[in-house]
């Protein structure tokens, strides 16, 4: 986050996603308005920064992944619900840099070996030669 500065500079988590290109723009043409597009403006470091973060924590953090498919459900492209992440992870960013709160990982989330059964093998070396063995 030293790509955009200091953090007071924007009013809000909207501000801070408008200067790095991720929140949709309204296309207007005197009386006509043509809906939200994607911005092609932005931070491009920033934006790229947030995107590849969203992509790697839409596929390997249960919440965002969750968060990742109710967008594709609602029919939206992997691009757009990527961005649509980015823009969450964006708002949490911002929270956390204004109230100076550090993070903390989730307490909540299950150990994903816990779930296969092999997290106490993973710990065990006698146990994974003993299958090589066979």
């Amino acid at each position: 986050m030293a790509i955009c500065g200091d953090i007071t500079r924007f009013k809000s988590a909207a501000h801070l996603a408008a200067y790095a290109g991720i929140a949709p723009v309204t296309r207007r043409s005197g009386t006509s308005i043509r809906g939200e597009h994607p911005a092609r403006g932005g931070n491009k470091r920033l934006k790229n920064a947030l995107w590849q973060t969203a992509f790697i924590a839409g596929f390997h953090n249960p919440e965002n992944h969750a968060y990742y498919q109710r967008k594709r459900n609602k029919g939206k492209r992997h691009n757009a619900a990527i961005i649509c992440l980015a823009r969450r992870r964006c708002n949490v960013i911002h929270g956390m840099l204004k109230n100076a709160t550090p993070t903390s990982p989730c307490a909540s989330q299950p150990n994903p070996l816990a779930a296969t059964g092999r997290a106490k093998h993973a710990r065990n070396p006698t146990h994974n030669q003993a299958n090589t063995t066979r």
